[in-house]
């Protein structure tokens, strides 16, 4: 093995996990991730609080105590989530333990949004929402205040 060789494997294995090349994901988990996705968007939709909710990771549910709470969030904080005219969901990425789901989205008024979402697969095998960031065609972004931006989840 030639120095520069031995100095490349040693810079890739003391790299931190996150830099390290990570599986794509599945397609398997690509369908699950936007099942749970589009669920907690049809939700949304429906006004139907609690199932919206159910959809979130712990974390999320712990800050908003309730489904009220929540959907009243969603309504001020991420209006485009509320009730979207299109979904299209673009590229799948993990990112560590978790995976980013892109989805563009366009509101009733037929502005353009971007929805990065952060999924969390739970020890059973299933996904909830993690966290999202709603970014509209001007460059401006919107999180609900909290440090992993919990929207939609």
């Amino acid at each position: 093995m030639t120095g520069l060789a031995r100095r490349a494997l040693l810079v890739m294995l003391l790299a931190p996990p996150g830099l390290r090349a990570q599986p794509a994901p599945t397609t398997d988990e690509a369908r699950e991730v936007r099942a749970v996705i589009r669920a907690q968007l049809d939700a949304l939709a429906a006004d139907d609080a609690q199932q919206a909710f159910s959809f979130a990771s712990d974390e999320i549910r712990r800050r908003f105590g309730t489904a009220q709470a929540f959907m009243a969030m969603v309504r001020d904080s991420y209006p485009a989530l509320y009730r979207p005219a299109s979904v299209a969901f673009l590229k799948l990425e993990r990112r560590g333990d978790r995976v980013q789901q892109a989805v563009q989205l366009s509101d009733s008024r037929g502005r353009p949004w971007l929805a990065l979402y952060e999924m969390q697969r739970l020890d059973d095998g299933t996904w909830r929402i993690a966290g999202c960031v709603l970014s509209a065609n001007d460059g401006q972004s919107t999180q609900a205040p909290a440090t992993s931006a919990p929207a939609a989840a």
